[in-house]
């Protein structure tokens, strides 16, 4: 009984292995016959397709990477995204310190009513020029 189940089990692993492993592979690195002919020898012939396709089919070596193709990212997983964000936060961040000194700068200007502007210096009160 132990053993029916554990082949059960088996049968199941490597059928299920090789069945994702068959539909995660680009097409035209298969070998033998084409990517839909494996997944149809894989589902009629569950253990010997499965065993077929590792010992066949599968591509040889895997010095070559899958090749990653450009998927569109969340904004907060996109490091680009997040240095320009960071970039741009810091120019916001300079330009608000920025406007504050040259508000500060026209209040003190407003404030000392313009006494450099009619040509009136501070030496010339105290006697000293």
């Amino acid at each position: 009984m132990l053993f029916r189940v554990a082949l059960a089990v088996a049968v199941l692993v490597i059928f299920v292995y090789g069945l994702v492993d068959v539909i995660r592979t680009e097409g035209r690195l298969t070998r033998g016959i084409s990517k839909p002919a494996w997944i149809i020898v894989q589902i009629v012939l569950p253990v010997l397709g499965a065993l077929l396709w590792l010992l066949i089919g599968r591509p040889r070596g895997s010095a070559q990477p899958r090749p990653s193709y450009p998927h569109p990212t969340a904004p907060d997983d996109d490091p680009e995204f997040l240095r320009n964000l960071e970039a741009r936060r810091r120019s916001q961040a300079e330009a608000e310190r920025l406007r504050k000194l040259r508000d500060d700068l026209e209040s003190k200007a407003k404030e000392d009513g313009g006494k450099h502007q009619h040509g009136t210096d501070e030496h010339d009160a105290d006697g000293l020029k």
